[in-house]
């Protein structure tokens, strides 16, 4: 190798490590700007939110988000609640009370099973699932019979 060629090469690698230390010192803040995007990223009209909601969406943010996504967009751990197969008539507000408290089997996701939340009050529950109707209704999935 040259004295050009060697120079050119070692000052390559050193941009490239710099590169790198640089990726490495922002890693941690890219998940913190991830969660400060706005509903709007994610593709969410927000609604104003009721009491109830509001509390929903605080208890939800502690205990659903980190496998249904902000905003129940869903993620790589669980599906998105936004979604019109989690309208009224299909789930109704009582199998998301029984999916939280006793688990459910996996079935139109691949997610695997849904563990019981145990550490999520009745209460949380219902303003839970206030907040994911309250949420829906704002973009759009309202309820539609089921039918078989």
């Amino acid at each position: 190798m040259t004295h050009t060629a060697a120079t050119s090469h070692r000052s390559s690698t050193a941009r490239l490590a710099l590169a790198l230390l640089a990726m490495a010192a922002a890693w941690p803040s890219w998940g913190q700007r991830i969660r400060d995007l706005p509903p709007s990223a994610l593709g969410i009209s927000m609604p104003a939110l009721s009491a109830q909601a509001a509390a929903g969406q605080k208890a939800f943010d502690a205990n659903c988000a980190s496998c249904h996504g902000r905003f129940g967009t869903g993620s790589d751990k669980g599906p998105p609640l936004m979604h019109d197969i989690y309208n009224p008539g299909h789930h109704a507000d009582e199998a998301f009370l029984r999916a939280a408290r006793n688990g459910v089997q996996q079935h139109h996701w691949r997610f695997g099973d849904m563990p019981p939340q145990p550490q999520v009050s009745d209460e949380q529950l219902v303003q839970i699932v206030r907040y994911v109707r309250e949420l829906q209704q704002a973009n759009g999935i309202r309820f539609k019979p089921h039918r078989m």
